[in-house]
């Protein structure tokens, strides 16, 4: 890839990209996002579930005109949910339409061609001719085999097809890989990936993302919801709430027409921010000290 087919100029515009679809990333993001486009490396973002891994990988493609491409990793998934597939019941068809007509040799040939590849999103970001953002999206949820598969590619950019040959990247897929580190990754994909902690956002930063995403917020709600938000994190919660689930709580007060939290206020709509029973509690029991 030459410089002017780079993505981002500087690190400043990574910046300025992402706020422009207002993602607000720090010095930190912006800089592994401007090393990952300059060194062609992927990107593994790690973190509590909900601080935006998913969205950074969707705002870099919207920020850049790229297409997105999505592998949503699950446990069970498999090379032809990843890579590719035969059309089986098309080259059925083939079949019976041609059996008398022709060899197999022939047939052999026609059925394991173009016309019945279906592709999967490993292969479809490798075979693409326009710039491409892929997002493995909870890599952490698949097996080791699979993981190791998208080792292979990620390697190369390159995926091997028996029937067809190899086929390799006309340009390098800018790719996010995210994980809620439900387990521990490979070493050997650790040292393929550029790495990237995303965590909660310190307070200015969140109080900054809820007046960027939730038109008619006033300033001092914006404040007071981030701060309580703070304070409800640092207990001991079974899931403390994501950014999103901030914004949430942010579009809830808009609604009902407040524009300075009370405790009373706060504990009503918490149901907005948690989501156990226990949780709640502690969190009434918070607000009702503070």
């Amino acid at each position: 890839m030459s410089d002017n087919e780079h993505r981002f100029e500087s690190v400043p515009a990574v910046r300025e990209g992402l706020r422009s679809v207002d993602y607000l990333a720090d010095e930190g993001i912006a800089g592994v996002v401007y090393l990952a486009d300059r060194l062609q490396k992927p990107v593994l973002v790690e973190g509590p579930a909900g601080t935006g891994k998913t969205e950074l990988a969707k705002s870099v493609a919207r920020s850049t005109g790229a297409r997105l491409i999505r592998l949503q990793c699950y446990e069970g998934l498999d090379e032809s949910k990843a890579l590719y597939e035969w059309n089986y019941k098309k080259q059925l068809l083939r079949i019976q339409a041609e059996r008398n007509a022709a060899g197999w040799s022939e047939i052999e040939d026609d059925i394991f061609s173009e016309e019945f590849l279906l592709t999967r999103p490993l292969l479809e970001a490798i075979r693409a001719d326009e710039p491409v953002v892929l997002l493995v999206d909870e890599v952490d949820r698949v097996e080791v085999e699979t993981e190791a598969l998208l080792l292979e590619v990620l390697s190369d950019y390159q995926v091997s097809v028996p029937e067809l040959g190899t086929v390799s990247a006309s340009q390098i897929p800018l790719v996010f890989l995210t994980s809620n580190n439900t387990r521990e990754l490979s070493e050997a994909l650790k040292r393929r990936c550029l790495y990237l902690h995303v965590d909660y956002p310190d307070l200015e930063r969140e109080k900054e993302i809820v007046l960027t995403k939730v038109p008619g917020v006033s300033e001092n709600l914006a404040d007071q919801i981030a701060r309580i938000v703070r304070s409800i994190r640092q207990l001991e919660l079974k899931k403390a709430p994501s950014v999103s689930e901030t914004l949430d709580w942010a579009r809830t007060l808009l609604l009902l027409g407040i524009d300075s939290i009370d405790a009373v206020q706060a504990k009503e709509t918490l149901q907005i921010l948690l989501k156990y029973r226990t949780d709640i509690t502690k969190a009434e029991k918070e607000l009702s000290a503070g």
